[in-house]
């Protein structure tokens, strides 16, 4: 017995939910492999030593233990950089504390990591 044919003027339905679908599949491999991979920076302490320098520890976290090199910043109550340092971590633990010092160019009231990459 053969089947039956579609009513005409389903198929373009047939294509809209079959792309949908493909999409929406893709996002979601896409956000897995994404979360897989995550490089989380938390600021755990900061420490104004005075009107040019300040202490900031934070955790860095990586599911494979690879190198990272981390840029941490002193900010100012205008939310502005006044000071920068970069720093190295190596190849270890998946999860490391570190404390680094930043020197400044005016009194600092904050620090945050304003960014941790992977490094070859």
């Amino acid at each position: 017995m053969p089947l039956p044919r579609p009513a005409s003027g389903t198929a373009r339905w047939w294509v809209v939910g079959i792309l949908g679908g493909s999409v929406m599949v893709g996002f979601i491999v896409w956000f897995a492999l994404a979360s897989a991979n995550a490089l989380e920076a938390v600021v755990t302490t900061y420490d104004v030593k005075s009107d040019s320098e300040m202490s900031v520890g934070y955790d860095v976290h990586r599911p494979d233990g690879a190198a990272v090199r981390c840029t941490i910043e002193a900010q100012d109550v205008r939310h502005g950089r006044v000071g920068t340092v970069t720093d190295d971590v190596p190849a270890g633990a998946e999860s490391v504390h570190r404390e680094v010092t930043v020197r400044t160019s005016a009194r600092a009231v904050t620090g945050v990591v304003s960014s941790c990459v992977r490094v070859p």
